[in-house]
């Protein structure tokens, strides 16, 4: 073994050193040995040549570059909201070197010739590497039972509509399609799942909100309960790996769990959102923090709290959805759900761990980050070589600075969007430096960015590639 490892060392580019590396064996110091962009070990002492790049990390945690499986890039037809380039430059600034898209574009990608098309349009431009989820055709959902794995392993179903979500399957017969298409397929789901017809029924008889004291009320909980009901009872039918965002309220984790418990394939993501804001604050706010699902009470917040430190839910995401000031400060009515989170994400989620737990030791908090934007996302939509430090991976990895206080601004903010629903938080960390295959795409110190090569993740090339 040590000859092997000294053959290895006689390799390496670059080694990364500090005392915090986050590995699946727990937290450690150590060595990253790194060339052509992999990682070749994870040592106990430097052997590298001494041409080799070298990076102290010092007492920085080493993380597994990040992995935010719920964004909006907004590319192709909305791009005056949002872009590849800024979203890439916000999500490395948070330590995210993986993204999965979502498909409400315009037009929706609903087809595999489309998400090919959006990777043309991506190619070239971006710091991260990417995957797409592909959008659900309601009026073809039995395309997915067909669906080519080299251009995408899930799909996305709306069961509820918005401002930017116009492909929704509001028909039991569509969505029976869609499960049973998606089973036959082996395509994993991943679902808005408020129920379309029971707001539809409310609006009628209340009106939709007229502000933002009564928002979270005009758009219940009993949205979600009901529509979450539904897809466990289709996944008992039809055996559909179904994957819920974004949940908002504990009846939803807890009917998530039960069906866990039963056997039945269903996972669950929270937001950084719902886990750092509530219904108050959206009364305070308005607009920034209006959300679909809305962000619900404070006891709703604590049980997806409770599920974390848990280890219920399979990821967290940012649901990075950005939209413009004009957009956002439209009237009630007018103004579309959605913020940027991809850059805030980890340091709010850490924020918020050390603020709830302050005498659990950060190996703890560290690790379970780990999961929640590392294995977690990485094991659920087969990201190979991703969400792990260890010898065969990518060599992406983020420097997260623990107890390194400080006030977000809107200066801040990489997004295209140019602000922030977490304007004035004082943040419990900072993400220093950030690395994808081996090169730096975001250096704190100075500000500076890499090179936009991020690279297309598809089954068919374990490490990417168009």
């Amino acid at each position: 073994m040590a000859e092997l490892t000294n053959d290895i060392s006689r390799t390496a580019e670059l080694v990364v050193s500090g005392s915090r590396l986050v590995t699946p064996q727990g937290v450690r110091a150590g060595h990253v040995l790194i060339a052509a962009g992999r990682v070749l070990a994870v040592a106990d002492t430097d052997t590298a040549p001494p041409s080799a790049k070298r990076i102290d990390a010092r007492d920085a945690y080493v993380l597994p570059g990040l992995i935010d499986s719920h964004v909006h890039f907004r590319t192709p037809g909305l791009t005056h909201k949002e872009d590849w380039e800024h979203g890439g430059r916000a999500a490395v600034a948070g330590g995210v070197t993986t993204v999965l898209d979502m498909p409400n574009t315009v037009p929706p990608t609903l087809t595999e010739q489309a998400l090919r098309q959006k990777a043309a349009l991506v190619n070239g431009r971006t710091l991260v590497d990417y995957g797409f989820h592909l959008g659900v055709d309601p009026e073809r959902p039995e395309l997915l039972a067909s669906l080519d794995p080299a251009v995408a392993r899930s799909a996305k179903i709306f069961m509820a509509g918005h401002h930017t979500a116009p492909t929704v399957l509001r028909e039991p017969a569509q969505l029976q399609k869609a499960f049973a298409a998606a089973a036959e397929g082996g395509v994993q789901l991943v679902l808005h799942a408020e129920d379309d017809s029971l707001f539809a029924l409310l609006d009628g008889w209340w009106g939709e909100p007229g502000s933002y004291a009564e928002y979270e009320a005009r758009r219940p909980r009993s949205g979600g309960i009901v529509a979450v009901a539904k897809v466990i009872e289709l996944v008992r039918r039809h055996g559909t790996k179904a994957h819920i965002l974004h949940l908002s309220s504990r009846e939803e984790a807890d009917l998530v769990c039960a069906a866990q418990n039963a056997g039945l394939p269903v996972t669950f993501e929270v937001t950084g959102h719902h886990l750092s804001f509530t219904d108050e604050d959206t009364h305070r706010l308005g607009a920034r923090t209006r959300l679909s699902p809305a962000i619900r009470s404070r006891a709703d917040q604590d049980r997806l709290w409770e599920a974390v430190w848990a280890g219920q839910p399979t990821a967290i995401g940012s649901d990075h959805a950005p939209h413009t000031v004009e957009e956002k400060t439209r009237g009630v009515r007018q103004s579309p759900p959605g913020l940027p989170g991809v850059q805030e994400l980890a340091v709010a989620v850490w924020t918020g761990m050390r603020r709830r737990r302050p005498d659990e030791h950060p190996d703890r908090a560290a690790e379970r980050l780990v999961r929640l934007l590392g294995s977690g996302p990485t094991d659920l939509f087969g990201l190979t070589g991703k969400g792990r430090i260890e010898a065969g991976s990518d060599a992406d990895l983020a420097f997260l600075r623990p107890d390194d206080t400080w006030m977000l601004s809107a200066a801040d903010v990489r997004s295209k969007c140019g602000w922030s629903a977490y304007e004035g938080w004082t943040m419990a960390a900072r993400v220093t430096r950030t690395l994808r295959a081996g090169r730096v795409v975001w250096d704190a110190e100075d500000g500076t960015f890499g090179e936009p090569d991020g690279r297309w993740l598809t089954p068919a090339d374990k490490h990417g590639g168009l």
